[in-house]
């Protein structure tokens, strides 16, 4: 039922002239054209952090038999805490800077605002059931496992924990009031989390888990990182469009950016002295030339670098796409410091992307009359998670395991509740604490059963996992009808989970 009382908009105050029906739409398509530039730039994001993960230095040592100095090349990160920090921590960094704001912005009020205890569930929901679901049909053809099986069961603990300390501290300890001591303890679980995984990633004694099935990863991305001109078509497969990092013979490095969508922003093309410093003319020309290549109109593939004739809808999908395209290609090449500014600069677009998103959701509850709790477990936490999605989408699709996959879905839940909304909580009650000498209020409007709703379905998803890593070989992947059956399976789940929450929130259950 249509509300005849939205005064809101979301750029020109005309807006509230039209019929709400019209505005549903129009703000419903402008939710789908937020998805296609988060995809787009989520690429981006994921071949930024493949150079940040890729950064090594230089180790001199001493052979202990013949005295010669041996020169070799240590990875910066390790891959586990790469998992957590930069993948799940950046697609969640949307959520947790539009939370931050809101809590600078709300100061001096009682009552927290930003995204509730239902949209991190209702995100959560959507991390678990839709991006396994995806994740799992596409590695086509192939089979991809978690090799680091421990780290992942670690962190999937931890994800759960995240939610059943949600409800402690919301329903249980101080019914739907949150204390100084709650939120620092919220916040502090981020950093057990990380000393955690990495401990068990390092089999530190007493603190990790044994397994018998358990392996450590020799890349974090599929290609060849050292230095030879073979490519990962053999773990990619054929029609692989994910970011790879090639080398020829003549020692030029050709990174090309080729998101989801079909479409690049130019490959690099960057001259590298003896000491792996990029020459700034090259640079400029590749940053010159995404902007070239927004101009140009893309062929049916654009993957082929052979010339072929756009067809009418490559061009129509070429003016769609061309804000995109142009906005995107401000970011700087990954070539400056590690990919370290392209990171930031995309970062600074999901998040500004996300602002968007959240305030079109909230604008269809509002025309449609659908009650916020409703529209925070569905299409709010769908726009909040999108990053994700993709991310995970180009890790199972690119990597040669499906750790980093999976890791990003288990550790983004955990980082929603302990830095998205652990951090806002620190803010507003430490300032009510001294400023006001009150506590901060949260509603907990349906949490309980939402949340057990939740953790049930969740324990279905994961032994559709354990089966299929018993009977495949991996949990991504496979045989394809069996694929597409344990994608419906798990789709099937997130749909009871949505139905049954939903009705609890109308009274019906």
């Amino acid at each position: 039922m249509l509300n005849s009382t939205c005064s809101k908009y979301i750029l020109f105050p005309e807006e509230i002239r039209l019929r709400n029906d019209v505005r549903a739409v129009l703000y419903i398509l402008g939710l789908l054209y937020c998805f296609i530039g988060l995809s787009s730039v989520t690429g981006r994001f994921f071949i930024a952090m493949e150079h940040i993960v890729r950064q090594t230095y230089e180790v001199v040592q001493k052979d202990a038999v013949t005295g010669v100095k041996v020169v070799k090349r240590e990875k910066v990160w390790n891959y586990t805490i790469a998992d957590i920090t930069l993948l799940a921590f950046g697609t969640s960094f949307p959520q947790i800077s539009l939370a931050t704001i809101d809590a600078l912005k709300n100061l001096g009020k009682l009552d927290a605002g930003g995204l509730g205890p239902g949209t991190l569930v209702g995100s959560a929901a959507c991390d678990l059931f839709l991006i396994h679901a995806v994740c799992i049909i596409i590695p086509q053809g192939a089979v991809k496992k978690v090799m680091n099986l421990s780290v992942w069961i670690v962190e999937l603990i931890w994800s759960l924990w995240a939610y059943i300390w949600l409800y402690i501290i919301v329903q249980v300890w101080t019914p739907e009031v949150i204390t100084t001591w709650e939120a620092s303890m919220t916040v502090l679980q981020f950093f057990l989390l990380l000393l955690h995984a990495y401990a068990q990633d390092q089999e530190w004694p007493f603190v990790s888990i044994c397994m018998f099935d358990n392996k450590k990863r020799v890349d974090w991305v599929s290609g060849n990182p050292t230095g030879s001109s073979s490519s990962s078509s053999a773990v990619c497969g054929s029609n692989c469009t994910c970011p790879s990092v090639k080398f020829n013979s003549s020692g030029r490095k050709e990174d090309e950016a080729l998101s989801l969508l079909g479409f690049s922003s130019g490959s690099e093309n960057i001259e590298f002295d003896g000491q792996g410093k990029y020459q700034f003319t090259d640079l400029l020309m590749h940053w010159k030339q995404q902007f070239i290549d927004v101009m140009q109109v893309k062929g049916p593939d654009p993957t082929d670098r052979r010339y072929r004739p756009p067809t009418g809808l490559n061009i129509c999908w070429n003016v769609v796409m061309f804000p995109w395209k142009f906005m995107f290609a401000l970011v700087p090449p990954t070539a400056i410091f590690h990919g370290w500014v392209t990171f930031i600069c995309t970062l600074v677009f999901i998040t500004a992307i996300s602002y968007i998103v959240t305030n079109l959701t909230n604008l269809i509850g509002c025309v449609t009359g659908v009650k916020p709790y409703a529209i925070s477990l569905t299409a709010l936490a769908t726009g909040t998670s999108w990053p994700d999605l993709v991310a995970s989408v180009i890790a199972a699709d690119c990597q040669a395991t499906a750790d980093s996959a999976l890791a990003n879905i288990t550790c983004s839940n955990s980082v929603n509740i302990f830095i998205g909304i652990g951090v806002p909580w620190v803010i507003n009650t430490f300032y009510n604490y001294f400023k006001l000498n009150a506590q901060l209020t949260v509603s907990a409007l349906g949490l309980g059963f939402t949340l057990l709703v939740y953790l049930v379905t969740s324990i279905l998803c994961i032994a559709a996992l354990v089966a299929r890593r018993y009977f495949f070989g991996g949990e991504l992947g496979g045989p394809q009808k069996w694929a597409w059956a344990s994608s419906a399976y798990i789709l099937f789940l997130w749909i009871i989970f949505l139905v049954v929450s939903c009705l609890h929130v109308y009274n019906i259950i």
